[in-house]
């Protein structure tokens, strides 16, 4: 059965850690992460991306139930920083993006639900970060792009985690065309939940939080993970997996509970 990620005892509640780049912030059962380097298009620089990872780690220790990921500004994120890359040698880039990698990956590995809020252009390792992000949510004047196909280095990474959002043919074209496409396109694509007028992001954003916001925060925790590791597998494959986490999960408190509750038609009461 696949572990929780940082199932450990959930301490007691504290400050939220402070950055350069990145400001945290708390409400109830949501931290919203929110980039500050907007007079650098909230770019990727390596700083930028250790922050981002830390915050991560810092987070999946929490009882939040949600994270928010933002920008600040008038970009989302343009992407990797390319004044913090110029003149590396093949070690260190080799290393920078392994870091990128780490940072993106992490977003699938925390307890919590991750939403890219998307309120402006989100391009290469920025679109990255929204297809990375369990769900997202976007302004209607927003847009993406995976822009390396109209230059000299194409957005090789960055096109791993849109793959696994999109059609092969809609990511040809995103990422071989290197054009921007509207949040409208992005949604009917795959690439984002939902794409609502600017005035609405707030309003869509609390509704899908309290969608989510149901249920067992355990069981959840679980369900994302095994989702995650279930869906590129074959079909066979994949129901044998999810058989015996399944199985496992049922002799758990919260399920236990659960089935409980809908027995005795009352509401649940979560175990700690």
């Amino acid at each position: 059965m696949t572990e929780i990620a940082d199932r450990t005892e959930t301490p007691a509640p504290a400050d939220l850690p402070t950055y350069e780049h990145i400001k945290l912030d708390r409400k109830d059962q949501v931290i919203t992460l929110t980039m500050m380097r907007a007079k650098r298009r909230n770019s990727l620089s390596e700083d930028h991306m250790a922050e981002i990872l830390d915050a991560l780690n810092h987070v999946a220790t929490t009882d939040a139930r949600i994270l928010v990921i933002a920008g600040d500004g008038p970009v989302f994120s343009s992407g990797h920083d390319f004044a913090d890359m110029i003149g590396r040698d093949l070690h260190s880039m080799r290393a920078l993006l392994q870091l990128c990698t780490d940072m993106m990956q992490r977003m699938h590995t925390i307890p919590q639900i991750v939403i890219a809020k998307v309120h402006a252009l989100a391009t290469a390792a920025g679109c990255q970060m929204v297809a990375n992000a369990d769900l997202a949510v976007a302004a209607e004047s927003a847009a993406f792009a995976v822009p390396g196909g109209k230059g000299g280095w194409f957005c090789h990474t960055p096109s791993v985690a849109v793959a696994r959002n999109i059609g092969r043919k809609h990511l040809m074209e995103l990422a071989l065309s290197g054009e921007p496409i509207d949040a409208k396109t992005a949604e009917a694509w795959g690439l984002i939940n939902y794409a609502v007028p600017d005035d609405q992001l707030d309003a869509k954003l609390d509704e899908l939080i309290t969608k989510l916001s149901d249920g067992s925060r355990m069981a959840k925790a679980l369900g994302k993970q095994a989702l995650y590791n279930q869906i590129d597998r074959p079909e066979r494959e994949a129901y044998m997996y999810a058989i015996e986490v399944m199985a496992s999960a049922s002799q758990t408190d919260h399920a236990r509970e659960g089935m409980n509750a809908f027995v005795e038609k009352r509401k649940p009461v979560w175990p700690r």
